[in-house]
Formats: structure tokens, C-alpha cells, sequence
């Protein structure tokens, strides 16, 4: 769906009943560029070559970046609305005026050009379109078939393994909380295929009496197989005849004094029930929903989704979609929940807060996609309307806080840039740091942070590469990672260079084309998965200002010699005017006492309790946290490689023994001192060592 249901005012716009009009006569090719008028005319020539039929069309500027993606039933007829002189509000013309040549793909049916739309608003993410911002995968509860004794897990991302699929959830804590309650309702084992295989006797978790123990035989196929069914019927939505079925095989065992086997079947009855009145709010009426409610205030949305499955809630998520202030809350929901359902699974059942022009068609298109019927609609009483009302309630808050963290962080910010003397108050901030062990499995890390907090999805680590340096140099490090890291941006995005102050030299623009040109580009970003960023009009707080991959302050943790190496590289690259500046820890290391430095100021301090100071100690103790987990990913991932052989007095013998042992080497990390001197030929000097080598505390710079 577009970002708007109807792109134009309907006063202006086609009627898709009648007969095409004229176009109007135009002579505007001499019409200055980026002008309305020059708009209009290249819109004018398209439409010469647009096709009468449904599909998608893409308006595209002078740069080849996608300024629009929409959708027609006839693309002709919605297209030619565009060059009417008159009637668009000043989003519209704004985006006539940048269009320098358009694109048009052709599809059977309305339907399937919803669903293009959608698929190409996420992936070129039009700077006039409603977009969806947090795209993050949702995890699902997964239970293999791939295996005698089936194993019940998390699943995020594509589902290339054989098994069934549940879900979605909002988060990964609400997969981990209904995991662990399924595990002592239906004793599935949750361990991996080689942990399984390696087992001689039953781990903890048949103990306490959260897996039967298929690994060791402590129950037959036969009884493995029927706890797999009574849980795929549970999660299939089916609970309340498993629930039946318990009580009445735990009536039977006590009714034959087999009291033993009844207290089994009691507390597995205790589990179901603590699943399914462990809600927020449960609904009494619905199997399988998902609600959507949005709320707009001070020119901003938000969108709740509640997530309902077997009667169950299974969490909630907060979005706050980017789109023009001028749309209305139709507008926004309808376009968002199009590109929500691009690459996600639709329930049979979907309820909204507002009501849309195309939630018909919407319905049809997810029906088609899914193989069975849908149902999109608008609650107006009972208890669906309840629903939708919490959902509404939780979206209300969740603005609230967002604007109030907002506005705190704008403040920080402000600060920040009157501290460090900077033109104007950061959008995007780059921390660096380096993790490392005697030099060895050495990474660089950067961080990205704006006006709307930590952007995780720009995060980047760097595997060091160089193999002249002297292990444990920290400044050659840093020079390595901030050579990278500038020379592509400056190969990537030269125009940026132009954010120089006045008088600097800037790179020129590049792939500046219209035309053929143009449209060549924007086919060849369809094949991308990812974003393609645009430059919008920034509000003074914006949630949306991740768009620009230039930093506007450079922070590294370090002191006066990381920062000489920092201005160096930045002024070899002709980047001297980004702003850099290096935290020092304090004495002892002591969080508090850090000591800036600023290039051609003398170093300072910030006074103790500043918030300041407590912002920059966040942003800097992230890059920590993410350079220490980069290092231990690749130290880890490097001695899966190698094996155990690293790891002195560890030979062939051994290492098999400790594999026999406990299955993985990520389970001989996790072992304690005692477990390791329990495995056949591990003396308690060797588990001491195997202890260490795991357990060394990771370097930082």
C-alpha cells in the first residue's frame, strides 16, 4: 500500500470509471530543474508510456534515488492526475517538482500490485511513502521434524528446517518464558541434535523435570511421539482438547491407585494453566488475531500490534512508522500494515483501530498469500473493540514516552554540541573501540547513535587485517579501522563531502541521471536487500534522521595518542573538518573522571554527576560492550576451528574424550571446574587450564 491510500486529492484525482482524458498541453522541457513545472512535464512524458492496467509506478529524481512508490488500478489514469496544474497539497507538489522520470510495472490484478508495492516500498524506502521502520525479524517457536525425538526451540529468520512454526512473538523473552512453561507441560527435549547424540546418562533438565529424556531411553518412541502431538495440538490452537485429555488420563491413573503417574499428568495440568492465564489481557472469544491500533500527536505515530495465538496473548511491540505529517491515521495504518505483512505470516483474523479505503483489498491479498481466508476489519463493539481499545491505550504511552525520551535526548545533544563546540547538534554520532587478547582475534568496533537513541542496525565491526603490526597496537589499530571505514564511505557516498564548511573542497556528485539512466539505477537497486536512504526535510526532533551516513561528532575511547592517529587519518582522507574527540578513562580506570580531548583544545574534564557525562559514558560503554562480543564471537568461532589443540596438554585423546563428554565444545565452555574433572582422563590440573582458556577475561583497550 502506498503512503497514502489515495495519492492526491480526490477533487483532482481520476475517476477510474471514466473516459481518459486529454493530457494538458505542455511545453515545459525549458522549465528550470526541480521546478513544478518541470516536474509536471517529465510526469507528462511518461504517461505516453504508461500502460492501462493495474500495477506499480516509481517517480524517481535527478539522482535515480526513488522519490514515490504506488500503486493503480489503472496506472495510466492514476499517473495522469499528477500533471493537473491544480488540487495537490504540498507533499504532492513537492514530489511532482522532484520527479525527473518515472518507472511503471504491469501486474494481472490489483492484488498482486498491493503486494509489489509493498515489497518495493521496504526495499527502496521512498522518502514520500509511509515507511516501516523497525523491520526486525519476530521469533517463533519451533518444533523440528527432522529427527526421531523431535526438538522444541527458538526460531528467528528463514525457515529452511524442516518442522512446524508458531508464532510470531513479540520478543524473544515471551519465546523464552511460553519455551520453558511447554517444557514442563509436554517434557520436549530442547538441546542440540549432537548434545542429544553424546548423552550416556540424563541431564539436569530431566531432574527438574522439564524433558523426559528420549537421549538416554528414559521414555519410548512411542510416548516421545504422543508428548510431540499433545504439543503441536496446543500450539495449533487445539488447547483446550489437550487440556481434556490430561485431565481425564490423570483421572484414570488415580481412579487404577496409580498415584505416581496421575501426579505427572497433575503438575503437567498445572503448566497448561499457568500458559494460558499468564496474560496481560486474555481474550475469551479469539483462537487467532493480531491487533493494530494507532495513535498520532504532535505530528508523530505510533502503531501498537498485539499478538494473539491459541487464545493466548503472545506480546506486543511499539512501531513508529516514518510518513508525512499531513496523513491522516487511515493513511499511515492501511500503508503500514501492507509492508508489515510483506515477509510475515497473516492470522485468520486482523483487527484495526481505523478503518482504510483498501482493507478489502487488503484482506484479498493476504487470503491469496496465505491460501486461506482473512479477515481485515474494524471492531465496533464486545470484546474485539476492547481489544482494540488497550491496543490503543498501549500506543498512546508508548508515543508519550517516545516523545519525552525524545526531548531528553535532544537536550543531551544540544549540550553535547555546545560542550564540544559543534555547528549544530548531532544527528549521528560514531563511537570506535578495539577488543583484542595479547593481539590476538583482534576487532575494531563502531557504534551508531542519534536523536532517537542507539541504531543497531548500523552497527559495524572490523576484523583486523593487517599482518605487519605489532600485536596489541592499539593506534595502529584504530588507524586501520578508521582508514576503512572513511575511504568507503568516501567511495560509497562522495557527496556527503559537500557537509563541509564553506570554503572546503567537496567531492562532486555522482550518479546524477535522469532518463534511461535514471531508471537503469533503480532496477539495478531491486536486486538489494536493505535501504536505500533518502534526504528528507528533518523536523527539529526526529525520530527518523537515520538516513545520513555521515557522522556529525567522532567519538574515540582513548586518549591523546588515539586521537593524533584519528586526525591524521581523517585529514589524509581530506575529512579534517569532521569533529573527533577521545575519552580518556580516569584514574583506575574509574567511570566518572574521564578526561576529553578535543584537537587545538587542552584536555578537560566534566563535573561529576553531569548528565551529560553519564550520556557519553553510555555511548562509550556500548562500543565497549559490542567490541568485547565481536572478539569473543570470532576468538569463539576460531576455536570451534581449531578445535581444542590451543589449549595446552589437549591432544586427539582428549579432545575426544571431552566431546564424548559433553556433546559441543560451546558445552565444554559452560562446564565447571568439577564437571571437567569428572570426564576419563581430565586430571584437575588440565580442567584448570580448559577452565582459564574459556574463562579469561577479554582485553580492552
Amino acid at each position: 500500500m502506498s503512503g497514502t491510500p489515495k495519492d492526491i486529492d480526490p477533487a483532482s484525482e481520476l475517476r477510474e470509471d471514466e473516459e481518459e482524458s486529454s493530457l494538458p498541453e505542455m511545453d515545459l522541457n525549458d522549465a528550470p530543474a526541480g521546478t513544478l513545472a518541470a516536474g509536471r512535464a517529465a510526469i507528462a512524458r511518461a504517461v505516453k508510456h504508461a500502460p492501462s492496467a493495474p500495477g506499480v509506478y516509481r517517480m524517481i529524481d535527478a539522482h535515480g534515488d526513488v522519490l514515490y512508490v504506488g500503486k493503480a488500478k489503472n496506472i495510466k489514469k492514476r499517473v495522469t492526475s499528477y500533471t493537473r496544474p491544480v488540487g495537490h497539497d504540498s507533499r504532492i507538489t513537492r514530489m511532482i517538482a522532484a520527479t525527473v522520470t518515472m518507472e511503471f510495472v504491469s501486474t494481472a490484478t490489483e492484488t498482486e500490485a498491493l503486494l509489489l508495492e509493498a515489497n518495493l516500498i521496504k526495499r527502496l524506502r521512498p522518502r514520500f511513502n509511509v515507511l516501516l521502520r523497525d523491520d526486525k525479524s519476530f521469533p517463533y517457536i519451533m518444533i523440528t521434524s527432522d529427527h526421531w525425538a523431535p526438538q522444541i526451540l527458538k526460531h528467528r529468520g528463514a525457515r529452511t528446517r524442516k518442522g512446524q512454526y508458531y508464532g510470531p512473538f513479540a520478543n524473544a523473552g515471551a519465546v523464552n518464558r511460553t519455551i520453558n512453561a511447554l517444557q514442563r507441560a509436554f517434557l520436549l527435549r530442547s538441546c542440540s541434535d549432537s548434545f542429544f547424540e553424546a548423552r550416556t546418562r540424563p541431564c539436569l533438565l530431566y531432574q527438574i523435570k522439564r524433558c523426559s529424556a528420549p537421549c538416554t531411553e528414559e521414555i519410548d518412541f512411542a510416548g516421545y511421539s504422543e508428548l510431540v502431538r499433545e504439543a503441536n495440538e496446543f500450539l495449533s490452537g487445539r488447547s483446550k482438547a489437550v487440556h481434556e485429555e490430561l485431565a481425564t488420563e490423570m483421572d484414570t491413573a488415580a481412579n487404577a491407585l496409580d498415584y505416581e503417574r496421575a501426579a505427572i499428568y497433575r503438575d503437567r495440568l498445572a503448566a497448561l494453566s499457568a500458559i494460558t492465564s499468564h496474560q496481560g489481557i486474555n481474550p475469551r472469544t479469539l483462537e487467532e488475531a493480531d491487533v493494530f491500533a494507532l495513535h498520532q500527536a504532535g505530528g508523530y505515530n505510533c502503531v501498537e500490534v498485539f499478538f494473539f495465538r491459541t487464545g493466548q496473548n503472545w506480546g506486543n511491540r511499539a512501531y513508529f512508522p516514518k510518513a508525512d505529517r499531513t496523513l491522516g491515521p487511515a493513511e499511515v495504518l492501511g500503508a503500514f500494515m501492507a509492508q508489515f505483512y510483506d515477509d510475515k505470516p497473516s492470522p485468520r483474523l486482523i483487527l484495526t483501530s481505523h478503518d482504510f479505503d483498501e482493507r478489502e483489498l487488503l484482506a484479498e491479498a493476504l487470503s491469496i498469500k496465505s491460501g486461506r481466508k482473512v479477515e481485515v476489519s474494524v471492531p465496533q463493539r464486545g470484546e474485539r473493540k476492547d481489544l482494540v481499545q488497550h491496543a490503543l491505550a498501549n500506543a498512546r504511552e508508548a508515543l508519550g514516552r517516545k516523545l519525552a525520551e525524545t526531548s531528553s535526548q535532544q537536550r543531551l545533544l544540544k549540550a553535547l554540541a555546545e560542550t564540544f563546540q559543534l555547528p549544530r547538534e548531532p544527528r549521528r554520532i560514531e563511537v570506535y573501540d578495539n577488543s583484542h587478547i595479547a593481539g590476538t582475534n583482534a576487532v575494531g568496533a563502531m557504534v551508531v547513535a542519534g536523536p532517537e537513541g542507539f541504531r543497531k542496525n548500523q552497527y559495524r565491526k572490523f576484523n583486523i587485517r593487517s599482518t605487519d603490526m605489532t600485536p596489541g597496537d592499539d593506534y595502529a589499530m584504530m588507524r586501520e579501522v578508521l582508514e576503512r571505514r572513511f575511504k568507503r564511505l568516501l567511495k560509497e557516498e562522495p557527496r556527503a563531502a559537500a557537509g563541509a564548511p564553506e570554503g572546503e573542497p567537496s567531492s562532486p556528485l555522482v550518479g546524477e541521471a535522469g532518463g534511461e539512466d535514471a531508471g537503469k539505477k533503480v532496477e539495478e537497486t531491486l536486486g538489494i536487500i536493505g535501504e536505500i536512504s533518502a534526504s528528507p526535510e528533518e523536523p527539529e526532533i526526529d525520530f527518523d534522521s537515520d538516513d545520513a551516513s555521515w557522522p556529525d561528532l567522532i567519538l574515540i575511547d582513548g586518549g591523546q595518542g588515539q586521537l593524533k592517529v584519528a586526525t591524521e587519518v581523517l585529514a589524509g582522507l581530506g575529512l579534517h573538518y569532521l569533529p573527533v574527540v577521545s575519552i580518556a578513562k580516569g584514574p583506575d580506570r574509574d567511570a566518572g573522571r574521564e578526561t576529553f580531548f578535543v584537537p587545538g583544545r587542552t584536555p578537560f574534564k566534566l563535573p561529576p554527576r553531569d548528565p551529560l557525562l553519564y550520556f557519553i559514558e553510555r555511548l562509550r560503554d556500548e562500543a565497549h560492550r559490542f567490541a568485547i562480543g565481536s572478539h569473543r564471537t570470532r576468538r569463539k568461532k576460531d576455536i570451534r576451528e581449531a578445535g581444542l589443540q590451543e589449549i595446552a596438554g589437549i591432544g586427539p585423546t582428549r579432545k575426544r574424550a571431552l566431546l564424548r563428554h559433553f556433546g559441543t565444545v560451546k558445552a565444554i565452555e559452560r562446564a565447571s571446574l568439577a564437571d571437567l574433572s569428572n570426564v576419563a582422563g581430565i586430571n584437575a590440573e588440565t580442567a584448570r587450564k580448559i577452565y582459564e582458556f574459556f574463562h579469561e577475561k577479554a582485553a580492552q583497550s
